[in-house]
């Protein structure tokens, strides 16, 4: 779990290792390439969090993980990340999926908090991801959806504020959640130990 200060690290590690996980946090891009799987948390603001994430050093590690398409899960933010850019600020995200981050429409009340259904994209209806997880309700707060150019990547969408947007997102070995699967309880355990157990051993 990579900790470049935009993220709540201690909760999240909690909760992989419920799932099945070996977790531990780290910094060092040298340690971190050691390992399994790599998880990128993101709380707070879209630039203010990948100007932390390139300031850490980290990004190198990132780009070249995602080019071997290692395993990767972003969380909330750590999902917007895997975007090419965000009305919420200039800094850049890491461009692996087609699309932008956009603010929830001025009708919305922002942010997004509290407790919203996922269900299957379509064509998704079958992704391991989503046994014991679509048709059931995890945890969002946020006030800024991604807004893909084409959907070929969405597992999953949320309605809110008139806007279904994407809630689980996948790019071969990338997997990201615009909810938090640490504060999602028995739903968001179940989702952590479908992808877990899914990694390669």
């Amino acid at each position: 779990m990579l900790d470049y200060d935009a993220g709540n690290v201690r909760s999240a590690k909690r909760a992989f290792d419920v799932a099945g996980g070996d977790t531990f946090i780290t910094r060092d891009p040298e340690e971190a390439s050691g390992a399994d799987a790599l998880v990128v948390p993101g709380v707070g603001h879209f630039a203010s969090c990948a100007a932390a994430l390139r300031g850490s050093g980290l990004t190198a590690l990132l780009e070249t993980w995602i080019a071997d398409q290692r395993p990767l899960f972003g969380i909330c933010v750590g999902m917007q990340l895997l975007y090419e850019r965000s009305h919420e600020g200039d800094e850049p995200g890491l461009g692996l999926l087609p699309g932008h981050v956009e603010r929830f429409p001025s009708t919305a009340v922002v942010p997004h908090l509290g407790w919203d259904l996922i269900h299957a994209a379509e064509g998704s209806e079958d992704d391991p991801l989503l046994v014991g997880v679509a048709g059931e309700r995890c945890y969002f707060v946020h006030g800024y959806y991604a807004v893909p150019v084409d959907a070929w990547h969405v597992v999953a969408r949320t309605a809110y504020g008139g806007v279904d947007f994407p809630c689980i997102v996948r790019e071969g070995s990338v997997v990201g959640t615009q909810f938090h699967p640490e504060k999602s309880g028995e739903v968001g355990r179940r989702l952590l130990a479908n992808w877990v157990t899914a990694l390669p051993s």
